[in-house]
């Protein structure tokens, strides 16, 4: 008789998390070197001879650096070995952290922060693709939250203990110690990260092609409208908890905000493979709701403590859930339509930082979580009317 032979199962490759762990502390410097100014801008105003308002800008030309670049440079790195250009990216923040903690000349260190926006560019047009393809399918909404929880990592603790550093020691040190994580990120990319080699010509598609792709464009109005509306709380938080009398209590704000992203990142990526369309909506909900609760009860210590919680519950998934709505819907076209979305994201940052400085010096403080709100009710219903090739409700 004759016997049939059972296949051998192919053995499952391991989850590659110190990979995906070195993509996160790559993040964490971008996200970082990014927000660090708002935690220092009163010593950084005063060493440059400016006023707190022109130090924010620092955030503003950050962002604007990687607003004018990201598509132009990533059209023209596709064809590069994508480790190689990821190495120069963190080798580009090591050098632009090194000139804003040693100048003293505000146009030098506007320059050294548009240089680290150029290499934000750079980095995160990288990192959604290469911690997907580091996975099969069925894991990539768990290697993106992992890659992508450098983001509240650096809100939670690297803002309040660069603060702290910048208090207690000087405005520029945290910007240094920037600096020596970016030399231990290109060490550890350099050891961990598989290489992974460019497009070659004939796969190049124009970047404007993914716009036409359906689902794409929903996903990028919800980015635009959510991160203006998520920077102009984050950038002014300050402000807004001095006028409620609560100026004392920025770093613990930020804590529990950070914190409770960090469970949003944690909730995101066990059920971000069959829930996206849900956890987006209830994110954006949440989002709302503390931007509510701060509009009508600032002065209220335990409800700003869980509005920050709220915040925090509802942004710190929203980078992974909107890459990987934007990966899904994109098909062929997502890696350019990540560029779009690079684009689009650091130009509502940079909005977000100019928005929120005329508001708050044309109708005060207390104008900016109901500008917050605003934003954050067309984001519900984009979502909510999303339902076939943006945010299904069954990913395919």
């Amino acid at each position: 008789m004759a016997t049939t032979q059972l296949p051998t199962p192919v053995p499952r490759k391991p989850f590659p998390l110190p990979a995906l762990l070195a993509l996160a502390t790559a993040v964490f410097v971008t996200a970082l070197t990014e927000t660090l100014p708002a935690g220092v801008l009163p010593g950084m105003g005063e060493s440059l001879g400016v006023s707190e308002s022109a130090a924010g800008q620092t955030v503003t030309v950050y962002a604007i650096g990687t607003a004018v670049t990201a598509i132009p440079l990533t059209a023209a790195t596709a064809g590069w070995n994508r480790k190689r250009l990821l190495l120069t990216a963190m080798g580009g923040f090591a050098v632009a952290n090194t000139v804003t903690a040693v100048s003293g000349d505000y146009p030098l260190t506007m320059a050294a922060r548009f240089l680290a926006g150029v290499a934000a560019g750079l980095a995160w047009a990288l990192l959604a693709g290469y911690a997907r393809r580091l996975v099969p399918v069925e894991q990539q909404g768990r290697a993106m939250a992992v890659a992508m929880a450098g983001v509240p990592v650096a809100l939670s603790l690297g803002v309040p203990v660069g603060t702290f550093l910048g208090r207690i020691l000087a405005w520029w040190v945290p910007f240094l110690a920037m600096t020596a994580l970016a030399v231990v990120v290109i060490g550890w990319i350099a050891a961990m990260l598989p290489e992974q080699p460019g497009q070659p010509d004939g796969e190049r598609a124009p970047v404007r092609r993914a716009l036409t792709v359906p689902g794409v464009r929903p996903v990028l109005t919800v980015t635009v409208l959510f991160v203006l509306a998520h920077t102009i709380l984050f950038t002014y938080i300050a402000p807004l908890l001095d006028r409620a009398g609560l100026g004392g209590a920025t770093g613990t704000v930020l804590l529990v905000f950070g914190l409770a992203s960090l469970a949003s990142i944690w909730l995101t990526g066990a059920h971000i493979h069959r829930r996206l369309r849900r956890l987006t909506i209830g994110g954006a909900l949440l989002v709302a709701v503390a931007a509510g609760v701060l509009a009508v009860r600032s002065g209220d210590a335990p409800l700003v403590y869980l509005a920050a919680a709220f915040w925090g519950l509802g942004w710190g998934g929203a980078p992974t859930l909107l890459q990987t709505a934007l990966g899904d819907a994109g098909g062929e076209q997502a890696d350019a339509a990540q560029a779009v979305l690079v684009t689009l994201w650091n130009a509502a940052m940079a909005g977000g930082g100019v928005a929120g400085g005329v508001v708050l010096s044309r109708l005060g403080a207390g104008a900016l979580p109901w500008t917050v709100l605003a934003l954050m009710l067309p984001v519900l219903a984009v979502v909510a009317g999303a339902r076939r090739h943006a945010f299904p409700p069954v990913r395919g």
